[in-house]
């Protein structure tokens, strides 16, 4: 098994390299698609990530990760008939799950009010459609 490479990306201007050692693979009877020997192989692949033990990741990496995906991550992928392609995928899936967790919040919402202009027309729009709505009235003879 090879090292785990996070890509770069917000929160990770580097990336980031988790050692094999760190990662732990299970695998079972997978009850995905296949033909007349289905579920004889062990193709579904359980991908575990301890983040809280892991050394590769600084103190507010380490804090982030634990507080949105606890500890450990674990991720599985039973899509594929193979064994090797669903290896691939669950370690694409926690690369990608991993490097969304370490992103930063997005910047609060600055609240913003109408313009005196929108009210304005919002407020002689109201009136033109009660002055229309108006006029549906019965009609009186006099």
């Amino acid at each position: 098994m090879r090292d785990l490479v996070v890509p770069a990306g917000p929160g990770v201007p580097d990336g980031l390299t988790i050692p094999a050692a760190e990662l732990v693979e299970r695998f079972s009877r997978s009850p995905g698609p296949g033909g007349q020997s289905v579920n004889t192989a062990d193709s579904r692949v359980e991908l575990e990530y301890d983040v809280a033990a892991s050394p590769v990741l600084d103190d507010a990496q380490r804090a982030r990760l634990v507080g949105r995906l606890g500890s450990p991550v674990r991720v599985v992928a039973s899509e594929h008939r193979s064994q090797h392609r669903n290896r691939v995928a669950a370690r694409e899936r926690l690369a990608e799950r991993l490097r969304a967790a370490l992103a930063p919040p997005p910047p609060a919402r600055r609240p913003t009010r109408p313009t005196r202009g929108s009210q304005r027309r919002r407020l002689d729009e109201k009136k033109a459609r009660g002055e229309t709505k108006a006029l549906r009235g019965r009609v009186r003879d006099e």
